[in-house]
């Protein structure tokens, strides 16, 4: 009987050489690194010795100080005895209140004109080509200025214009009837944002089921019932909904809703400005889907309207939604325009801020940190949003 001793199998040799393409690329991620590295260090070292020289102190601590500075429109409580925390919050409020809503505005008058370009009356599809060029070949600055002007240009209170009851424009803004929001009212609310919150998942549920068997199930009963929890809700804490209609006393209007010039200005500049481009980017995605879709609908009998909505639409979405999210990113970074018209804004508060205790870097990297925060959200949910609508192969 023999034995066979195997040999042991040979170490592999590790072999260095620049001509290897992983050593180099390693060799160049560390080169660049420490230069960036470098560049960082000396950077911060030279601010902190010329901060030191000219006596600037720098953190945060001012934060914890008296403001001292009024915000005359703001939707929280403030007063000038406040810190300057609660008034760069109160800051940062205003900067959503244009935002979010200029974002949901822009996009509805946007999807409009998009489509009333591609309309087969002559007439509206080329009012609204007028409407994209002009809006966007004039600067946003420039627009603002115009509205703002012409905010100041209307008669005063007392020679309101008066279009709808309870409704007033004029020099002091634009006055709405308004429900006033205590904590009963607020309760209802998040209680009906809850309920639609739930019929949407139980209408998905519904859905994925009759996908399944092809039994077709309705979801008006389900959607009474969810409505009525608020509304037992709101009943059981006695909530009152009552209108509150502007009255005008003496110089000015009390009760209701103001929108302040500023604040109205620049709304529609930012509205009216980004909506332009949303309209060619609707278009442009309504173009891109094939036209034997449109066919094949309306061979079926299917009015356009319905075609337009439940065919199109969610095909184009899918064009869509990448260069939306470009301006709606826009439209936020572009509020900071509000310092203009004096807007007390996140920006406008960080600059009387600085202003007023010379914490220059400090109050920048707030504004920084700020808008980078809501772009970095807004970016997060259309990404979500975009992968959510992609077609799933099969």
């Amino acid at each position: 009987m023999t034995t066979s001793t195997s040999k042991p199998r040979p170490r592999k040799q590790l072999r260095f050489s620049l001509r290897d393409e992983k050593i180099k690329g390693l060799i160049w991620q560390v080169v660049v690194v420490g230069i960036t590295v470098a560049v960082v260090a000396w950077l911060w070292s030279n601010t902190s010795h010329n901060l030191a020289v000219r006596r600037i102190s720098t953190g945060f601590a001012f934060l914890g100080r008296e403001a001292g500075m009024p915000i005359v429109d703001t939707w929280l409580p403030y007063s000038p005895k406040d810190t300057y925390f609660w008034a760069f919050i109160v800051g940062i409020v205003n900067t959503l209140r244009v935002a979010v809503i200029g974002i949901v505005l822009a996009t509805v008058l946007g999807t409009i004109v998009g489509i009333a370009r591609l309309s087969s009356n002559w007439l509206l599809s080329r009012v609204a080509a007028v409407y994209v060029e002009v809006l966007r070949d004039i600067p946003l600055l420039l627009q603002l200025l115009f509205w703002y002007v012409l905010m100041q240009g209307l008669p005063g209170a007392r020679a309101a214009w008066n279009p709808l009851d309870g409704v007033f424009l004029s020099n002091r803004g634009l006055v709405l009837p308004s429900i006033p929001l205590g904590t009963g009212q607020l309760w209802v609310l998040l209680t009906l944002l809850l309920a639609l919150i739930a019929f949407y998942l139980l209408w998905r549920h519904l859905i994925a089921q009759q996908m399944q068997d092809g039994r077709v199930r309705r979801a008006w009963p389900y959607a009474l019932a969810l409505l009525m929890i608020p509304v037992a809700v709101s009943w059981s804490l006695g909530v009152s909904w009552a209108v509150t209609m502007p009255e005008l006393r003496g110089f000015n209007f009390v009760g209701g809703w103001t929108l302040s010039p500023e604040y109205f200005s620049l709304l529609i500049a930012l509205v009216t400005y980004t909506s332009a481009f949303i309209a060619e980017i609707v278009r442009s995605g309504i173009q891109a889907v094939s036209r034997g879709q449109w066919d094949a609908a309306l061979a079926l009998g299917l009015r356009r309207s319905f075609v337009l909505r439940q065919i199109v639409l969610p095909q184009a979405l899918r064009v869509i939604i990448p260069p939306m999210t470009s301006q709606y990113l826009n439209l936020t970074k572009n509020s900071s325009l509000a310092v203009a018209i004096g807007y007390q804004d996140i920006v406008s508060i960080a600059n009387t801020t600085l202003n007023q205790t010379g914490q220059a870097i400090d109050a920048i990297a707030l504004i920084m940190l700020v808008f980078l925060t809501i772009s970095l959200s807004i970016s997060l949910f259309m990404n979500w949003y975009n992968a959510h609508i992609a077609l799933v192969e099969r």
